[in-house]
């Protein structure tokens, strides 16, 4: 038997990918080359690893049996060889971060920038998009999610609390009126955001002490998936939205959206920054979620 290691890390990325184009896409390899390597080990290994189709890529009992068994054992090993390397003070390999759109245009620059600089030997990759990413099956490393956590696996340590408001246009309030009081939003127009369902995003705190959490589900005629573009969608007149402090900071400090009932308290969204578990946590991981965390504890200190 005589397989090479490529070929091994090549059909995990395959599996966690879920096709050859992805995996190519992501190894930045061609799709003849990303073929070849599992075709390679196939031969080695002298079983079929993957059932191709010409739209989906599915392993067979066998892959799968290798997967389970080697995904660990190549994560344990890449960990054991950073840590190493990092004993040197110096963080090798690559790390691949995902964060929402809105978010990581406001605040993940100069974060991801300074931790760039105090690791030179470190390669990053930065996806910023607001559908929700599998890490483990999409290769990231560490991601930022805002809200409430879905995924109990993933190791997560919380950066902040966001405060939300439900804001509008002043014009929008001068041609509809503002509602006076939760349950009058189901007669306004609001515009949701498509990753949340709307129940989960429409929610508010007791309005007494030791009451009960609310929350409404509205009829939207506008769904959006992305926050930036609600943003603007609401300043333009077309509606009410729930949005978190970051995004509409600068918009209420200039007066283009103006805060609606200001008695009620909507839920804050919890910003996390989150990770697979693994048996031993990698040191670029755990080193940029500290760098991460730092940069928030002092972010919310000014």
């Amino acid at each position: 038997m005589n397989w090479r290691y490529d070929d091994l890390a090549t059909f995990l990325t395959v599996v966690e990918a879920g096709g050859i184009t992805a995996a190519a896409k992501r190894l930045k390899l061609t799709k003849s080359v990303v073929s070849q390597r599992i075709s390679n080990l196939e031969a080695a290994l002298e079983v079929q690893l993957l059932q191709r189709s010409t739209r989906v890529v599915r392993t067979t009992d066998d892959g799968q049996a290798l997967y389970e068994r080697m995904r660990p054992l190549v994560d344990d090993m890449q960990a054991g060889v950073e840590r190493i390397a990092s004993r040197s003070g110096s963080l090798t390999g690559r790390l691949r971060i995902t964060v929402p759109l809105s978010f990581g245009t406001m605040y993940l620059a100069p974060i991801v920038a300074g931790f760039a600089k105090a690791n030179p030997d470190l390669d990053l990759v930065l996806d910023l998009e607001d559908r929700f990413v599998d890490l483990v099956r999409e290769g990231y490393d560490v991601a930022v999610r805002i809200g409430n956590l879905q995924d109990s696996s993933l190791m997560a340590r919380k950066l902040a609390d966001e405060p939300r408001f439900v804001v509008c246009s002043p014009g929008y309030a001068a041609e509809h009126g503002l509602p006076k009081d939760i349950a009058d939003l189901a007669h306004h127009l609001c515009l949701d955001y498509a990753h949340v369902q709307n129940r989960q995003l429409w929610q508010f705190e007791p309005d007494t002490e030791g009451g009960q959490e609310r929350s409404v589900a509205l009829t939207s005629r506008i769904l959006v998936n992305n926050g930036d573009i609600m943003r603007e969608l609401a300043i333009a007149g077309l509606g009410l939205i729930l949005a978190p402090r970051f995004l509409v900071r600068q918009a209420l400090a200039d007066g283009r959206l103006i805060v609606v009932m200001p008695h009620v308290r909507p839920k804050p969204f919890a910003i996390y920054v989150i990770y697979p578990p693994a048996g031993t946590l990698s040191p670029k991981v755990r080193a940029f979620v500290d760098h991460m965390v730092e940069a928030f504890h002092r972010l919310h200190d000014d």
